[in-house]
C-alpha cells in the first residue's frame, strides 16, 4: 500500500476516534425530533408526524423485506427463473386499496390538525407581529408598540475579528433586547404582516409557523400551557441577516402580564411625551443618545460597522457624502429608506427624538463632524 493511502487511512481513523469521543460528551443534547410541545396545537403536529414517521417506516420494512427476501432467493445462482405474466387482479385491487387505506388513516387527523391551527376565534388578546429587516415589531394596541432586534451583546459578537468567543455566549444569536410577553393559558391571536420583503414568523414549541407578507395580514394564533422563556427565528430567507433575526417569547401569569403591561404603557406615553416635546438637545445629549441606538435598537452596525468603517457592499460612514452632506438628504435616508437597496426606512422603527438622535451621532462620529439634527428637524422632514 503506498504511503499517500496510508495517510488517508490514518487521518480516516483519527476523525472517527474523535468522533466516537465525543458521542459520549454531546449525547445530552443531542436531539433529533421536534422541540416539546407546549401547546395542544403542537402536540397535534408532533402526534400527526409520529404518525407518518410509522407509516413511512413500516413501508419501507415491508419493501425492503421483499426485496432481500427476493435478492436472496431468487437469484440467478441458485436458478430462479422469473415468471411470465402480464396482468394480476389481485395486484392491481392491493396496489390501489391499500395506499387508499393508508391516505385516509393520513387525511382525517390531518384535516383536524389544520382546523385547529386556523381557528382563530375567541382570543383573549390580538397582538400585531411586522417582520422587518432584520428585526420584529409587535404592537399590542393601547399605546404599546416595540422593535425587537437581536441581543447588541451577539450582534457585536458576530461580526467579523470581533474577538470575542461566541461559545461563551448562552443562547447565542438566540436572544434579544425586548421580547414578546404574554400570559399563560390565555388564546393569543397574532396578525402576522411585513414592511419590506417576505419574513416567516416561527415558534416551533408552540406549533406556530406564518409567513409574513408585505401588504398582507395572515392570522395564527397559540394558547401556552407552562410559563417560560421560548426561542424562535425567522423561517424565511429574508436577506443579509437572515440568520440573526431571532424571536424570543416570555410567558408568565395573568397576574405578571397585567402588571408587565401597565409599565411597558407607561414607558411608551413617557418615551411619546419625550419625543413629542418642543425641547432643543445638547449634542452631547444626541450623541450620547444615538451611539446606544446605532450599537443597540436601531442596529446600524451590523451593516455600517461598528465605527462606521462599512461591511462588505454595504457602505461606510466615516467620511461619507451623506454623513458629511447636507442634513436633510441624511434625514431622508433613514427616515424613508432606499428602495431597492437593504437601507430600510426606519419612520416607523424610532421616534423623532430617536431619529434625530442616531443621524447627528452618524453626522459627528468616528471623525465626522457636521450639523446636529434636532426632534424638530425630523418631524417638519416627515
Amino acid at each position: 500500500m503506498s504511503l499517500k493511502h496510508n495517510n488517508i487511512m490514518t487521518k480516516g481513523l483519527v476523525l472517527l476516534g474523535l468522533w466516537l469521543g465525543g458521542i459520549g460528551s454531546s449525547q445530552a443534547e443531542y436531539k433529533l425530533n421536534f422541540q416539546e410541545p407546549v401547546t395542544a396545537v403542537a402536540r397535534e403536529i408532533y402526534d400527526l408526524h409520529m404518525l407518518v414517521i410509522w407509516i413511512c417506516l413500516g413501508i419501507a420494512a415491508v419493501v425492503f423485506t421483499m426485496m432481500i427476501y427476493s435478492i436472496i432467493n431468487h437469484r440467478k445462482s441458485k436458478g430462479a427463473v422469473a415468471s411470465d405474466f402480464h396482468e394480476s387482479a389481485k395486484v392491481e385491487v392491493a396496489w390501489t386499496i391499500i395506499p387508499f387505506i393508508i391516505l385516509i388513516a393520513v387525511a382525517i387527523p390531518a384535516t383536524s390538525t389544520l382546523i385547529d391551527i386556523e381557528d382563530t376565534s375567541d382570543s383573549d388578546l390580538t397582538v400585531k407581529v411586522t417582520g422587518m429587516q432584520w428585526k420584529w415589531k409587535y404592537d399590542y394596541g393601547d399605546g404599546v408598540s416595540y422593535i425587537s432586534s437581536l441581543n447588541a451583546e451577539h450582534n457585536r459578537a458576530r461580526q467579523r475579528n470581533s474577538g470575542i468567543d461566541v461559545t461563551q455566549i448562552k443562547n447565542y444569536l438566540l436572544e434579544v433586547d425586548n421580547e414578546l410577553v404574554i400570559p399563560v393559558n390565555k388564546k393569543v391571536r397574532f396578525l402576522v404582516t411585513s414592511d419590506d420583503v417576505i419574513h416567516s414568523f416561527w415558534m416551533p414549541a408552540f406549533g406556530v409557523k406564518k409567513d409574513a407578507i408585505p401588504g398582507y395580514v395572515n392570522e395564527t394564533w397559540t394558547r401556552v400551557e407552562k410559563t417560560g422563556i421560548y426561542r424562535g427565528q425567522c423561517a424565511e430567507l429574508c436577506g443579509k441577516d437572515h440568520a440573526f433575526m431571532p424571536i424570543v417569547i416570555r410567558v408568565v401569569s395573568d397576574a405578571d402580564y397585567k402588571i408587565w403591561f401597565v409599565r411597558k404603557k407607561a414607558e411608551a406615553e413617557i418615551a411619546a411625551a419625550e419625543a413629542s416635546a418642543d425641547k432643543v438637545w445638547s449634542k452631547a445629549e444626541l450623541m450620547a443618545k444615538g451611539e446606544d441606538i446605532y450599537k443597540g435598537k436601531g442596529g446600524c452596525f451590523g451593516c455600517h460597522g461598528i465605527k462606521g468603517e462599512g461591511i462588505a457592499t454595504f457602505p461606510k460612514l466615516v467620511g461619507s457624502a451623506v454623513t458629511t452632506g447636507p442634513a436633510a438628504e441624511h434625514m431622508k435616508t433613514v427616515v424613508k429608506g432606499r428602495p431597492g437597496t437593504a437601507m430600510a426606512a426606519y419612520a416607523n422603527q424610532l421616534n423623532d427624538l430617536e431619529l434625530a438622535a442616531v443621524i447627528t451621532y452618524e453626522r459627528n462620529a468616528w471623525g465626522n463632524n457636521a450639523s446636529i439634527v434636532q426632534p424638530a428637524d425630523i418631524k417638519a422632514s416627515r
